[in-house]
Order: C-alpha cells, then sequence, then structure tokens
C-alpha cells in the first residue's frame, strides 16, 4: 500500500508538471503574440508568478477539490486512476494543439473513478452542500463555473475593450503601442499570479485526498519515524505538499507548451498589446475572484474566450470562429472523455493489478 501511495504521489506531481506546460498559454500567449516580451522571457516570468501565488494566497481551491467525492468511495486506487486519465487527456489535447481544461480533466476523471468502484452509483458525488454557511460540490463549485466563467470572459473581454476604444479614441497607435506594451507586462503578472492560485491547488487537493485515504484506512501504520509527515489524519494541505506542487508546476510552466500558445496567440485573434492587456486583464479578475471562492475554475476556458470577446470588438470576421469551434469541442467534452476514461483506469487496475 505504502508502494501504491509514492506511486499516486509520483503521478499527481505527472500531472501537476504536464498542467503547468499544458496550460502555459494561459499566462503567456497574449505577452508573447503582441511581443511585448520574448517567449523565454515569457515563461520566466509567469513560472517565477506561479511560485509567488503559493505564498500569497489561501488553499481553497484544493479544499474544493478534495471534497467533490463521497470520501467512502475513495481509495488510492480511485485516485491513481483519475489521475492517469486526466494526464492522458492533457497530452491528448496538447498533441492537438488544443486549450482544454485541466481542472475539469481532474475533477472529471476523479468523478468517473468513483462511479466506477460504485459500480456505476452516482450517489457517491457530492453535487450540492452546505458546509459551515458555504455552499460546496460539484454543481456550484464546477458545473455552473463550467458554463458560466466562458460566457463572463467573453463578455467582459469585451466590454473592457469597447472601454479602452472609447478612452484612447484621440490616441495615436504609437502612443498606444508603447504605453500598453509596458502594462501588459503588469496584467501578464496578474494573470501569473492568478493561474498559479487556481491551477496549481487542484494537485494539492488530490495528494490531500491521497494522504488521507491512507492515513484513514490504516495503510500507514507502522511507517517508519523518519516517514511519519505522510500521515495526514485531518482533510487538509500540509505545507510540504503546496512547496512541491507549486514548484513542480512552476517548472512545467517553464518548459511551454508552444503548440497551445500558437493557437491561443496567434490562430484565433491577431492581437495587439491593448487587446493583449484587456485579455489578461479581463481573464484575471475572473480567476482571482474564482479562486478566493474556492472554485476549481478552468483558466483555459477564461483566457481563451476573454480572447475572443476582446476579438470580436474589432469585428466579428476578426476571430477565426472555426478555431474557436474545435475549442469548444474540446471544452464540451473534456468531463465526459476523463470520467470514461478514468473508469476504463480503475477497472483495468483491480482486474490486471494485485
Amino acid at each position: 500500500m505504502l508502494t501504491l501511495l509514492f506511486v499516486v504521489i509520483a503521478i499527481a506531481l505527472l500531472f501537476d508538471l504536464v498542467n503547468g506546460f499544458h496550460d502555459a498559454a494561459n499566462s503567456i500567449a497574449t505577452v508573447v503574440s503582441t511581443k511585448v516580451l520574448t517567449p523565454f522571457q515569457a515563461v520566466v516570468w509567469a513560472a517565477a508568478f506561479n511560485i509567488v501565488a503559493f505564498w500569497v494566497f489561501d488553499m481553497s481551491v484544493g479544499n474544493t477539490v478534495a471534497k467533490t467525492v463521497d470520501n467512502s468511495a475513495i481509495d488510492l486506487w480511485v485516485i491513481l486512476a483519475g489521475l492517469i486519465a486526466a494526464t492522458i487527456w492533457n497530452l491528448f489535447t496538447w498533441w492537438l494543439g488544443l486549450p482544454s481544461s485541466s481542472s475539469h480533466a481532474l475533477v472529471g476523471g476523479l468523478c468517473g473513478a468513483a462511479i466506477a468502484t460504485a459500480r456505476g452509483s452516482w450517489d457517491v458525488l457530492i453535487w450540492s452542500e452546505t458546509v459551515n454557511g458555504k455552499h460546496v460540490g460539484l454543481w456550484p463549485k464546477v458545473v455552473l463555473p463550467m458554463f458560466s466563467s466562458p460566457l463572463l470572459g467573453f463578455v467582459l473581454g469585451a466590454l473592457l475593450m469597447f472601454l479602452l476604444y472609447a478612452l484612447l479614441r484621440n490616441a495615436t497607435p504609437r502612443f498606444v503601442n508603447r504605453w500598453f506594451g509596458k502594462a501588459q507586462i503588469v496584467s501578464a503578472c496578474f494573470m501569473g499570479l492568478s493561474h498559479g492560485k487556481n491551477d496549481a491547488q487542484k494537485t494539492m487537493g488530490i495528494i490531500a485526498l491521497a494522504l488521507f485515504t491512507g492515513t484513514s484506512s490504516g495503510a500507514f501504520d507502522g511507517l517508519p519515524g523518519w516517514l511519519g509527515f505522510l500521515r495526514t489524519p485531518e482533510l487538509e494541505i500540509e505545507r510540504w505538499v503546496m512547496v512541491a506542487c507549486a514548484l513542480v508546476m512552476a517548472a512545467g510552466t517553464a518548459g511551454g507548451g508552444w503548440r497551445i500558445i500558437k493557437t491561443m496567440g496567434h490562430k484565433m485573434v491577431k492581437l495587439q498589446p491593448v487587446h493583449g492587456f484587456a485579455a489578461e486583464t479581463t481573464a484575471a479578475a475572473i480567476i482571482g475572484v474564482a479562486s478566493h471562492a474556492g472554485i476549481p475554475l478552468s483558466t483555459t476556458h477564461v483566457i481563451s474566450t476573454s480572447i475572443m470577446g476582446v476579438g470580436a470588438t474589432k469585428r466579428l470576421s476578426a476571430v477565426r470562429w472555426g478555431v474557436a469551434k474545435s475549442i469548444l469541442t474540446a471544452w464540451v467534452l473534456t468531463f465526459p472523455a476523463a470520467a470514461l476514461a478514468a473508469g476504463i483506469c480503475y477497472w483495468v487496475a483491480r482486474v490486471f493489478l494485485p
């Protein structure tokens, strides 16, 4: 059982690494496409602020992810199957160059594996409940934001861009490009912080769930003293888990996911610094508010639709809607595809592994 725990932690950190380079585009696509920063400068910048986010913000998102499924249906095999499914989906969409949601892949994978271990019963999913006066569960924290956040990104991105057009109607293009070239560096910082605050916490929550599951099941009884830090009698995120996930996420972001960066930064809309500033500011604000509320939001959805909303203010034809349609298809398929893959992974593991 201890070996299985180490495998789960290793796969969780692998998912975190893949999540980092898969979602690097969320933080840096606009600032690279507008040529405000070079690709190398942008990935270093984003990676650094992913780490800073760990020291600045609380663990609300991680706690939400750890509490989406009834603990009675969770064991290390369920967690492992969910992680493998989410990692495979992330790698598949990265290979296609499609920005998809790592958040929904991970939560979908966990839900699919839990349903598999409950022999198809959906009762193991925590849909909605109130804890300490706060609404938690899949419906308020995952499902509703899944549909509302992309729409909000599009609308607010367009509104901010219209406002900037009104304020800058008499400004010269040279002035706008020079000023917003500097302003976009600030918005990129904001985006990096928001991305780090939301995305790294998903893996923290999963590892915390694995440690709690192992501890409560008695799997860690008799551990040697030097491994005592693995015991987690309460479902909470330990400091060493936070540090490890933040560093691995930053390393993945530094690696960059250039296929997806190309899709988001060049294929959807041709951006200038003022557009990049508007899209990043909009997305970062939405992600920051959601993270404070403990919502494991799809940062990919929000920045993508913010870019679309900003681009649509130039003219609707400025957005390449064919590319947008492909991205939308990946969004819709992510949750069910990861859930199905996790169910299959769980079945294979239980049948063929000891």
